[in-house]
């Protein structure tokens, strides 16, 4: 008997125990759990002989990225729906005062990259396109209204600007020395979650996945595996130290959300841009002029000339810088600048980084023959 109340005791004592725990513990009404795990160890990987981990690199970057709020304003938005209403079919039937409905206020968030201490930042057009009104969130958690400095839909580039001071910059990388297989970090704010950082590597460079639906279109995408989803747009794709590599801009994806591979553009190309925009309101470009097509053996068969890896030129415009330089069709360019040139995204880029005004050398062959032809870039509209 003395033992049943012993047992008896020891349970009682054990449930309280329990109970009290829980009941010490519990969390109270409207508060969040709070998770505690152990830290998990650095990270540490062997690149170009020396050991890096991930979270250096992501201390420097996250706080040049913010937060980007677009919003259309409501007067924005009723001209918005009397422009649409003007090619609405059926006004023709009912008049002038038969309207669509109104379908509200357009607004979005992406992110960018402060650019210089004085409030310049880096975005995509598609995040800011649709809005008047902007609010950026600092990495700090400071907000500031911005305002749209220019954007060019060609490029899917734009820039804003925040009344501010001593901001924290990114630090800008070189695009033409990074190089497949090698680590990258994509840092923004997918899905609204602030200061996200994502690892993956270089899957490619140079690729047009024709999603820039602009007549001068310039895609010439750095491919990576690290996860961008909706709100990353605008945000830095950096390397292993922290500097800025690419905007990331892009995702293949069969259902809206990442699917395995992200696409950024260069920051050799963004900073030419964004300079300009900055300083001109407007993208200067170079102007080539020649209509052209990247080599392979059946349209080295068609215009009977021997293979050579490059870019065929099939028709030029006798007013462009190629023309002027001696540029013929059935050239092949080889290399510009002594870099080379294997397919349509690496020239549109090459020449889109070039500003007007400056000699560029073309290695182009003729006739089994290779020469080097330096051309002076004109605008589209030089006489």
């Amino acid at each position: 008997m003395q033992k049943f109340w012993s047992l008896l005791l020891a349970g009682a004592l054990g449930g309280l125990v329990v109970i009290g725990g829980e009941k010490l513990t519990a969390p109270e009404a409207a508060q969040p759990l709070i998770v505690q795990q152990q830290p998990a160890p650095v990270r540490q990987v062997n690149y170009g002989g020396a050991n890096f981990d991930f979270t250096r690199a992501a201390e420097k970057a996250m706080p040049t990225v913010v937060h980007i709020k677009a919003s259309e304003s409501k007067q924005a938005a009723i001209q918005r729906q009397r422009q649409q209403n003007q090619t609405n079919p059926f006004r023709y039937f009912f008049g002038d005062d038969f309207l669509s409905p109104f379908d509200g206020q357009r607004s979005g968030t992406g992110s960018g990259v402060i650019y210089s201490s004085d409030g310049y930042i880096i975005t995509n057009n598609h995040v800011v396109e649709f809005a008047d009104d902007f609010l950026v969130t600092l990495h700090d958690n400071r907000e500031f209204k911005a305002r749209l400095v220019a954007r060019d839909a060609s490029t899917d580039m734009a820039v804003i600007k925040i009344d501010a001071s001593d901001l924290p910059v990114i630090e800008i990388g070189n695009s033409d020395e990074v190089q497949v297989g090698e680590w990258a970090l994509a840092v923004g704010n997918p899905f609204d979650l602030t200061s996200t950082v994502t690892a993956g590597i270089i899957s490619a460079k140079g690729r047009d996945i024709n999603i820039i639906k602009n007549g001068m279109a310039i895609e010439s995408f750095i491919q990576t595996d690290a996860a961008v989803n909706p709100g990353n747009s605008g945000g830095a794709l950096v390397d292993v130290n922290g500097r800025l590599i690419g905007i990331n801009s892009a995702i293949a994806t069969p259902n809206g959300t990442f699917a395995g591979y992200s696409f950024a553009i260069p920051v050799n190309l963004v900073t030419r841009i964004i300079d300009d925009l900055i300083k001109y309101g407007s993208f200067h470009r170079a102007y080539l002029g020649v209509d052209i097509a990247a080599m392979d053996s059946e349209l080295a068969k068609e215009i009977n000339v021997p293979f050579v890896q490059g870019v065929a030129i099939l028709g030029i415009d006798p007013d462009g810088s190629a023309a002027k330089a001696g540029i013929l069709e059935k050239d092949i360019i080889t290399r510009i600048n002594g870099k080379n040139v294997t397919g349509l995204p690496e020239l549109r880029e090459m020449i889109g980084r070039s500003k007007v005004g400056e000699t560029i050398t073309l290695t182009v062959m003729r006739n089994g023959n290779q020469n080097d032809v330096p051309v002076r870039l004109r605008t589209k509209t030089t006489g």
